[in-house]
């Protein structure tokens, strides 16, 4: 997932109910999608921030000194200023990139 070329959002926008629950007819539904999908984007980022946190560390057997470097600075900064996760998955959704199956029909089908 590249985060950088992302159109998400970074400051809070309302979005049209409707359009949000077009594919599930249910804004429940919808939501729940969302929710679990932005969960695996904060999963993928925090695990992305620490290897590269990792990268620059320096490690003391002594605890006097704990501190960031300039680049641990950076990359701090850089992943504070992207899109919230809940966004990222908001505007995945929005542009039909989550796959998205209904069960129910799936077992009415079945019948």
């Amino acid at each position: 997932m590249d985060i950088k070329k992302t159109d998400a959002p970074i400051n809070t926008v309302t979005f049209d109910k409707n359009k949000v629950d077009e594919p599930t007819s249910n804004i429940y539904e919808a939501i729940s999608v969302v929710a679990k999908r932005a969960n695996q984007i904060n999963s993928e980022i925090k695990k992305e921030l620490l290897e590269k946190l990792d990268e620059f560390a320096t490690y003391n057997d002594s605890l006097d000194e704990i501190f960031e470097n300039k680049e641990q600075i950076e990359v701090s900064k850089f992943y504070e200023k992207l899109p919230k996760p809940h966004a990222l998955a908001i505007q995945e959704w929005l542009d039909g990139k989550i796959y998205y199956r209904n069960t129910q029909d799936s077992e009415e089908a079945e019948a």
